[in-house]
């Protein structure tokens, strides 16, 4: 279809969409030249449904009816299709009508809208899909309300309305219910979407994790290259699904002693998952025969797309508007494979070669295939197992977010851990990320600062430190390096969260013990004493030293130090047998070791239990697989060509949840992951109860409204208005926010008359761009208490520093001493509203002294964005000076969130400096910049990124 030669064509309004089972379709504008797909879309539509749609009997669409629902002015009258493989699954229109509910034009704000959708596609969530589409598009042209008649009977389409979490009016006339919906988003209508958006992400991810069959593409006969290794991992993890090797030149009814065939289309049974391993130049064909078959996700091996280059790019950008034509997702290109370790399904559909990473409760998602590889070798050395793997490569489609949205429900993940190089969407990255941390850890390490080639998702322009707050707010653990990623993992995987930060340090060694303490004093921990329990200390030893203190109330967390014995040689396995007895016995506090050249112990705190400790929870059952093996047809393979045995689900350790005890080569990174779990703990138990945004009485959110609008009606789309000094003073004082005024003061007697305005005492100050908020440089005079020593803090003021022209001179209002701080707001196209705030200064500046939260802020957001910065005991009573009034800097904080997040037209607020003194706070001077608003994805319809 050419859009390109009708302006009118609203192209924005296309996306690709997740439906409820976890398949794809594309949802976009009809045109002119979709009559032919209409006819064929409407002649698969029953009888029944055709009834439902027009309340009579309606077996074809005349030529007239073909034209009405096709061509359309995208202003009053809008239809949008859901399709897959180009092809029509369901429809939707609206019709702008006037009070008498006849066509109508703007200024009308109400429309009616009618659905349809083949009856083979229905139960997918496409007409809701739908409804959020058309919703969005109304709201753009103005609409505000929407109206359906809809038949008594047809309770799927009702319950498709009264679900949406729009505010509706509903009434029974003439035979049919008559809907009414208020389009405006409500946080009712916005938590349908985001549940929906999570069981629909997920399900998309499960299908590909939990296949009921597999086709491996691009298997050579000679058992070399990427797709025969792939094939032969999956045949040896003991892959409970049928399995399949497709190659177009094969001679055999087996390859690597799995049945082949030729094309895919051979196979003659269905195909969940196809692996590709073809030269990028044939991946389309591939992509082609798996839509036609209906497979539901791919895994492309893949190289030579976005990290090759432009032209690579490109390729890649043509491969994901393939892969989702079909309804399919992706991971890749470029990718490693994925695992899952679930007893149904032990799938291994990656390089890694066999045998499978043991099962484990741990969640594993990268980027890089080589971070993927170190990752999985460090863990599996670690002894730590693993639920599920992805490793995603240029993750054009398939990204961290879906995985988060897999992992937050799945019953056999309790650990998140994610290698990602970029943020691509951090607003939702965030959202996701404080959902799932509230049930369970999830840990990030970042391993770059810019978008690197092949991943296309646009990165955010924000600093690290903001990125790295951001997701302190979301309660993700931010670590720095793979190596703390393991770290923090292999804890909290199998310890409990400490309770607070009080730490038991016990060893046989006192030097490692006083390392050890002053490791958790660097990391804020609160340590008591170590206790040396001398070098001729037993297993023994160790075990009661340990019971103590686990069964002490004066500590949350015990780290065990240990050096190898020097007269007599114990067991490396005796001490962990002991260490494993103590904790098994007081299983409620956490517990790390470190140790000196005693790789032997680590080998045995790592072993696997088979048997759990009494008391230990059985492992939960693995999600099913997505679908069941067909009951007949081909079989799944012969008997191995050559390799291991298969393994069995049933001969496969998984260690118990008391059962492993996390050791640590350094003193430093034991008390690092274990200082990550009491943070965590920290922010679990303070977001138990949600934080809220408080409503104030004075605030005139029309009026703000108002003056924005009469402030844009002259600036152009893509132009940045900085206000002037009394427009901004006006709008934040709508919300509450008194500026103090400045009076200029281009010569000494302006000075001297303003000063008799505001009264003495004042300040006087200059304005200029280069001097401005820089009482370092000598540019501000205080506490003027007469005429005489304006006059001559005026002469001393310019004669320093330059004419009164250049210097902007003003005069303000004296205000009473305090802290000097800086709060700002500003927008990042990806991440949306930032609150930042800090102490004003070049040593704040200069340090990067800055604490950054994501708006709308929470009471519970403001009170630790002004504790979290380094500089924060100044405003406590630091060195026995008065302590400042912060709930009133909260409280400022909250009214500039609330009028960020009401007004997304003020792009950039800047307030520096505001004085807060023991009692109240003094806002000096403030930068307001506005602009036409952008569109707010996270309140738009559920969409895949588009790249």
């Amino acid at each position: 279809m050419t859009t390109e030669s009708d302006p009118s064509y609203p192209a924005h309004w296309e996306a690709d969409v997740v439906l409820r089972d976890g398949g794809t379709a594309r949802i976009r504008p009809i045109t002119p030249d979709d009559a032919g797909r209409l006819v064929s879309f409407y002649e698969q539509v029953s009888d029944e449904s055709k009834y439902y749609r027009f309340f009579a009997p309606y077996p074809r669409l005349s030529d007239r009816d073909v034209h009405r629902f096709t061509h359309h002015d995208y202003v009053d009258r809008v239809g949008l299709a859901a399709t897959i493989g180009g092809e029509f699954i369901g429809t939707v229109r609206y019709d702008r009508i006037g009070a008498d509910g006849r066509p109508a034009s703007g200024p009308s704000d109400e429309a009616e809208v009618a659905f349809l959708v083949q009856d083979a596609h229905q139960g997918r969530g496409v007409a809701s899909a739908l409804l959020e589409h058309i919703g969005a598009v109304a709201r753009e042209r103005g609409i505000r309300r929407f109206a359906a008649e809809v038949l008594p009977a047809n309770t799927k389409m009702i319950k498709v309305f009264t679900d949406v979490g729009y505010q509706q009016k509903r009434s029974f006339e003439d035979g049919s219910v008559h809907l009414t919906l208020d389009l405006e988003p409500t946080a009712e209508s916005l938590a349908v979407q985001r549940a929906r958006e999570q069981r629909a992400e997920a399900r998309s991810v499960q299908r590909l994790l939990a296949p009921g069959s597999v086709a491996v593409i691009g298997v050579s006969r000679s058992g070399a290259g990427v797709g025969a290794a792939a094939l032969r991992t999956l045949r040896d993890s003991g892959f409970h699904g049928h399995l399949y090797a497709v190659n177009e030149a094969v001679a055999l009814d087996l390859l690597e002693g799995v049945r082949a065939y030729r094309t895919l289309d051979a196979v003659g049974a269905p195909v969940d998952l196809a692996v590709i391993a073809v030269p990028a130049d044939r991946v389309p064909e591939a992509v082609a025969a798996c839509g036609e078959h209906g497979v539901q996700g791919l895994v492309v091996l893949s190289a030579g797309y976005g990290e090759s280059g432009p032209a690579g790019l490109a390729r890649q950008r043509e491969l994901v508007k393939q892969v989702r034509s079909y309804g399919m997702r992706l991971i890749g290109p470029n990718a490693f494979g994925v695992i899952n370790t679930a007893p149904e399904v032990e799938l291994n559909a990656s390089l890694t070669p066999a045998p499978m990473p043991m099962r484990g409760r741990t969640g594993l998602f990268t980027q890089s295939g080589a971070i993927g590889i170190a990752l999985l070798s460090a863990l599996v050395r670690r002894g730590e197992g693993l639920s599920s793997f992805v490793s995603a490569g240029n993750r054009a489609d398939v990204s961290g977010n879906d995985i988060l949205q897999y992992w937050y429900d799945d019953e056999a993940t309790d650990v998140a851990l994610l290698y990602l190089e970029t943020l691509g969407n951090p607003r939702k990255f965030t959202r996701l990320a404080r959902r799932t941390a509230a049930v369970k850890p999830v840990v990030v390490a970042r391993g770059g600062r810019h978008t690197p080639a092949g991943h296309v998702v646009p990165g955010t322009r924000l600093p690290e430190a903001t990125v790295s707050d951001l997701l302190r707010q979301a309660g993700v653990i931010r670590v720095d390096t793979v190596t703390e990623l393991v770290d923090a993992g292999l804890l909290l995987a199998s310890q409990p969260l400490p309770a607070g930060p009080r730490v038991a340090i016990l060893g046989n060694s006192e030097s490692l013990g006083v390392l050890t303490y002053d490791a958790c004093l660097t990391q804020g921990l609160r340590p008591l004493p170590p206790l040396d329990l001398t070098t001729a200390a037993s297993p023994e030893d160790f075990r009661t030293a340990l019971a103590a203190a686990l069964a002490s109330d004066a500590n949350d967390a015990v780290v065990i130090t240990a050096i190898p014995w020097v007269n007599e040689q114990t067991p490396a396995d005796d001490l962990a047998e002991a260490l494993r007895s103590a904790v098994a016995g007081r299983p409620g506090k956490p517990v790390a070791v470190v140790h000196v050249e005693l790789g032997e112990l680590a080998e045995a705190l790592a072993a696997p239990q088979t048997t759990p400790a009494q008391g230990d929870p059985a492992p939960p059952a693995a999600a099913p697989p997505a679908s069941a093996p067909p009951a007949s047809g081909p079989p799944a393979s012969g008997p191995p060509a050559s390799g291991p045995p298969v393994s069995e689900a049933a001969g496969r350790a998984e260690p118990g949840p008391g059962g492993r005890i996390p050791s640590y080569p350094a003193a430093e990174r034991a008390v690092n992951a274990l200082a990550e779990a009491v943070r965590y703990g920290q922010w679990r138990r303070a977001n138990a109860e949600a934080g809220h945004v408080p409503e104030y009485e004075d605030i005139d959110e029309p009026g703000a409204a108002a003056q924005l609008a009469g402030l844009l009606a002259d600036v152009d789309g893509g132009a940045v208005l900085t206000l002037a000094e009394w427009d901004a003073r006006e709008l934040l004082g709508r919300y509450g926010i008194r500026v103090l005024p400045a009076l200029p003061a281009p010569s000494p007697d302006a000075a001297v008359r303003a000063a008799g305005i505001l009264g003495y005492p004042v300040a006087l100050k200059t304005t200029a761009p280069h001097l401005r908020h820089r009482a370092d440089l000598g540019g501000v005079r205080l506490d003027l208490r007469n005429e005489s020593e304006l006059r001559s803090s005026y002469e001393d003021l310019t004669g320093l520093l330059g004419k009164p022209a250049e210097l902007q001179p003003v005069v303000q209002s004296m205000v009473p001493r305090g802290v000097d701080t800086v709060v700002r707001s500003v927008i990042d196209p990806a991440a949306g509203a930032v609150l930042s705030f800090g102490l004003a200064g070049v040593a704040s500046e200069l340090l990067g002294d800055t604490a950054h939260r994501l708006v709308p802020a929470t009471d519970r957001d403001a009170a630790g964005l002004i504790r979290s910065i380094r500089a924060a005991p100044l405003l406590f009573g630091w060195r026995g000076s008065d302590p400042v009034d912060t709930p009133a800097l909260e409280e400022l904080l909250l009214r500039l969130s609330r009028l960020v997040d009401d007004h997304p037209e003020v792009i950039g607020v800047s307030l520096e400096p505001v004085v807060v003194a023991t009692a109240g706070l003094s806002v000096l001077s403030a930068t307001v910049r506005v602009a036409h608003p952008p569109a707010r994805g996270d309140l738009g319809p559920r969409t895949l990124p588009s790249y």
